[in-house]
């Protein structure tokens, strides 16, 4: 593993500490005074993971995989039980890894929409990203569309001085899809690379404002057909069961292409993101496990489960 590899490593094990611990106490403590593994003690490390908030299903899955390998006799202690569950954790995973084609663009400006709920990170992420892209020489116009918000324009627009960005901004209160249009169209003047949507916090239940977003799409694809090339979905790890349904709700409103989970530092629900990946098999882009913009990283299945237990 390269350096800077080691180094995200060691800041994803640390802001993953509290669902790590919370986790393997757990499973400590179902081995209390036992010498073997039999049905009692999967039936308690059923709940445990249940309680974890890795859901239903995939703890069902999980623990089946487990059985078989208890009776093949290939787990007999602790050790050997996390060992599988971090394996069976990676495997899941591993089949959501994603990648935003940051380095080979198929399409310029690729524009990407974040979306979600208030109070996830938005804003931040995509500062975070558009720093890294501008700092690997990518050209990046950021789009505040959040025009409802009133600190959200100048927040982005700070982000967008620190990386040395174009930001498009409009009036306070003013149409989103009239930022996004000529976000797209200045980008194009100026061969970016990057458009990066930055949309108003926005309930999933709240239908007129999932029509706007919406319009907002429609308004992309007019200016430039195939756009937004991607519409991520930005949860926050401490939502826990909240983000589950914000992901089925948002998916079917607009049908997401990735997500990206925030705060995982700041939770100890670190499991939910197991659940979305079983439930919805959507790509996971980028992860946060802390504030600098170093800490906003790509989603490695092994190494998050390397990290959770």
């Amino acid at each position: 593993m390269a350096e800077e590899g080691k180094g995200f490593f060691k800041r994803l094990r640390s802001g993953l500490t509290r669902s790590r611990e919370q986790l393997n106490e757990k499973l400590e403590t179902v081995f209390i005074g036992r010498k073997e593994i039999g049905e009692e003690t999967l039936e308690e490390l059923e709940e445990v993971l249940i309680t974890s908030d890795i859901g239903f299903e995939t703890t069902q899955d999980l623990i089946e995989s487990v059985r078989k390998r208890v009776k093949r006799k290939d787990i007999d202690d602790l050790d050997q039980l996390r060992a599988a569950i971090r394996a069976e954790m990676r495997d899941i995973l591993a089949d959501c890894e994603g990648r935003l084609p940051l380095d080979d663009l198929p399409i310029a400006p690729y524009v990407i929409f974040f979306i979600g709920v208030n109070g996830v990170g938005k804003t931040t992420t995509i500062g975070k990203l558009a720093l890294r892209l501008t700092n690997d020489g990518r050209k990046v116009v950021l789009a505040a569309a959040d025009t409802f918000r009133a600190a959200a324009t100048p927040q982005l627009a700070l982000w967008g001085q620190r990386a040395g960005t174009e930001v498009i901004t409009h009036q306070e209160g003013s149409d989103p899809s009239a930022v996004v249009f000529d976000a797209i169209q200045s980008a194009q003047h100026r061969l970016a690379d990057f458009v990066l949507v930055d949309t108003a916090g926005r309930l999933h239940t709240k239908k007129n404002l999932m029509e706007e977003l919406k319009k907002m799409c429609r308004v992309a694809d007019k200016v430039m057909p195939g756009a937004p090339h991607e519409k991520l979905l930005v949860l926050d790890a401490t939502n826990g069961q909240n983000a589950v349904s914000q992901t089925k709700l948002f998916h079917e409103a607009i049908g997401l292409t990735g997500l990206v989970m925030t705060k995982l530092d700041s939770t100890a629900k670190g499991g939910i993101l197991l659940q979305i990946a079983k439930q919805f098999g959507l790509p996971i882009y980028l992860i946060g496990v802390g504030e600098k913009p170093e800490d906003l990283q790509d989603f490695s299945a092994q190494d998050f489960a390397e990290a959770m237990i």
